[in-house]
């Protein structure tokens, strides 16, 4: 173990302060953008981002189809940036979601859209960035410096001001409070105890991670921090796609994260990771549905939208701490830097 606290739980355990300084100072952004969606009224949007931005992008895709019924598509930025087409977006809106807000090919791809009749809107910790300049709106995300390369901070900061946004955009007052909330949600979130999991995995290199509709957002981002901050083969599954192939590879003892937000999908979540438990696998749970795998404390926001939010902040906690167990440091994973720049 580390004699002293790494960047990365640092950042960590400056979530709730950073989500309660964007929600101080982000107010004027989020309300024009959220008065432009409803001007524009799109029949659909589409998200342009990568990496951990991207499954914050999926998290916005469930919640909009949730929220208001409109579909987002995640839109390959290669189709600007390197096939240099142009796509007919008469009428839709554009989520460009980028921490540097500095890599060319999402850059370019944000441009592109805004040509063709998107309405663009960019989410990113710097709003003077190039990202910035090609938009119509630009949410600041207000998280402060980030140090460690494994965004958490950013990666929360993208989550909330998206969800604020919708929810100003529906004015779904009961979602609204629950987003006011969040820092105090979060602060218990950051300390919530899963080192059950840490224990379990052992000398294990592989790890099934599991959720359903915004909460799978969340487990693709469990995925891809498992990756770059401890050097586990992880993966990322819907827990109606599991069963369906996956599945074969579990074993006695095998470690699998379902990560269940309080909605409509968590008995069906529970119900699978009940399955894999019974073919052997070691499973932990964020629900007390479940009958066989072992359940983890989990801190509930009050509205199944927001519920995710405090899922990763938990995951964030427990993933710095097996890296560091594993005598990695996160806060410079190999062969990562913080700013990847792809065209």
């Amino acid at each position: 173990m580390t004699a002293t606290p790494t960047k990365m739980r640092q950042e960590v355990l400056e979530i709730p302060i950073a989500v309660e300084r964007l929600l101080k100072s982000g107010q004027d952004d989020i309300s024009r953008a959220a008065d432009a969606l409803r001007g524009q009224a799109p029949s659909f949007m589409i998200s342009v981002a990568r990496g951990s931005s991207d499954h914050v992008a999926t998290y916005l895709k469930y919640a909009a189809e949730l929220l208001m019924g409109t579909p987002i598509a995640s839109v390959g930025p290669s189709i600007a940036s390197i096939y240099k087409r142009q796509l007919n977006l008469a009428g839709s809106a554009c989520l460009s979601v980028s921490q540097s807000g500095k890599s060319p090919d999402i850059v370019e791809m944000a441009r592109m859209a805004r040509e063709g009749g998107a309405l663009s809107i960019a989410m990113t910790n710097h709003p003077d960035s190039p990202l910035a300049k090609v938009a119509d709106h630009t949410l600041n995300l207000h998280a402060g410096p980030e140090i460690s390369v494994a965004a958490t901070k950013t990666f929360v900061n993208s989550a909330v001001a998206g969800i604020w946004m919708l929810a100003e955009w529906v004015e779904d007052e009961s979602l609204l409070r629950a987003i006011t909330d969040l820092p105090t949600k979060l602060e218990q979130a950051v300390h919530t105890d899963w080192s059950e999991v840490k224990h379990a995995l052992g000398g294990r290199n592989s790890i099934f991670c599991l959720g359903r509709g915004p909460a799978y957002a969340i487990s693709n981002e469990a995925a891809l921090k498992f990756k770059e901050t401890c050097q586990l083969h992880a993966e990322s599954y819907s827990s109606a796609e599991v069963l369906h192939g996956p599945v074969s590879i579990v074993d006695g003892g095998f470690p699998v994260i379902a990560l269940a937000a309080k909605d409509d999908a968590e008995s069906a979540l529970a119900s699978v990771a009940d399955e894999l438990a019974q073919k052997g696998a070691k499973v932990f749970a964020t629900t007390d549905h479940a009958k066989h795998a072992t359940p983890l404390p989990v801190t509930r926001t009050d509205h199944a939208l927001t519920d995710p939010i405090a899922l990763i902040a938990s995951f964030y906690a427990l993933v710095e701490g097996i890296a560091d167990s594993r005598g990695i440091n996160p806060d410079a994973p190999r062969h990562l830097k913080k700013v990847t720049e792809t065209v």
